[in-house]
């Protein structure tokens, strides 16, 4: 039987449409796979900020990955807002059960806006129960500052701290350098056993940045789902992060922060055997 690359986005609902779990949809849907998803949180959030966070049972929370997981083959999964430990928990035992053959997790952590998503306690279960189980972490500048503390203000710093988090237990680690802002901005690549690459990318202006986070974290699932190598998943989903930015930087969605215009050159839908 013939099927479609498949992938799984656990993660929040934002009710705004430009992060999240709807981020990840149309993302997923725009480079030509087929999404699924678990919703991990309720958020009341715009552009200009997240009003309200009403956490998914963790109960009903298994009740939907495993209702995915007995049915449809996932070829790659990305995690996003997870803000308790209830549902730390459940992700890893479903990760152990079904062994998905990808994961990356972009642990949201803090906001486009700056509000905090995350629960104290839940930080030091991440490092136990998931960091370990997934092939990619994809912090951002303040979220890394969470996980390794301690002021990331420079691209040695960014180094330094990529290599801190690989030796603390992650597979491997993309951290995002969007936040030091510049003519050229670099993101790390760090793994274990292997050299550390820095990746450029020019800088485009927009205030329309709302959800770049969760669209590359769905973009490298993606890409691997459709068949490449991670290496080449996080350079094809930079490349996209950048048309979509660029496309939609002059368009005004909501009076804050607005999303990335990720239908800017959709796919077919891929088939697979």
């Amino acid at each position: 039987m013939k099927r479609y690359p498949t992938v799984l986005t656990i993660a929040g609902s934002d009710s705004g449409g430009g992060a999240g779990i709807q981020a990840d949809l149309k993302t997923i849907a725009a480079l030509g796979a087929y999404g699924t998803s678990a919703i991990t949180a309720l958020t009341a959030q715009n552009t200009l900020g997240v009003r309200a966070i009403h956490p998914v049972p963790p109960a009903f929370l298994q009740e939907q990955l495993e209702a995915v997981f007995d049915d449809i083959t996932i070829d790659a999964v990305k995690i996003g807002m997870i803000n308790t430990v209830e549902v730390a928990l459940v992700i890893a035992g479903i990760l152990d059960r079904f062994q998905p053959r990808f994961v990356v997790f972009d642990p949201v952590m803090v906001s486009t806006s700056g509000s905090k998503l995350i629960q104290d306690e839940t930080v030091e279960v991440l490092w136990q129960e998931l960091f370990p189980r997934v092939d990619l972490i994809t912090p951002n500048l303040d979220e890394a500052q969470i996980l390794v503390p301690g002021t990331i203000d420079s691209l040695g710093a960014m180094k330094a701290a990529a290599a801190t988090m690989v030796e603390k237990g992650c597979r491997a680690v993309l951290l995002k350098g969007g936040h030091l802002v510049g003519p050229t901005l670099f993101d790390v690549f760090a793994q274990r056993d292997e050299d550390t690459l820095v990746l450029e990318t020019n800088y485009i202006e927009s205030k329309n940045v709302h959800g770049t986070g969760c669209t590359l974290s769905s973009a490298i699932a993606t890409f691997v789902a459709n068949g490449y190598s991670l290496p080449e998943s996080i350079l094809f989903a930079k490349k996209y992060i950048s048309g979509a930015i660029e496309a939609g930087k002059n368009i005004a969605t909501g009076h804050g922060s607005g999303p990335l215009n990720h239908s800017f050159s959709p796919q077919k839908m891929q088939i697979i055997s």
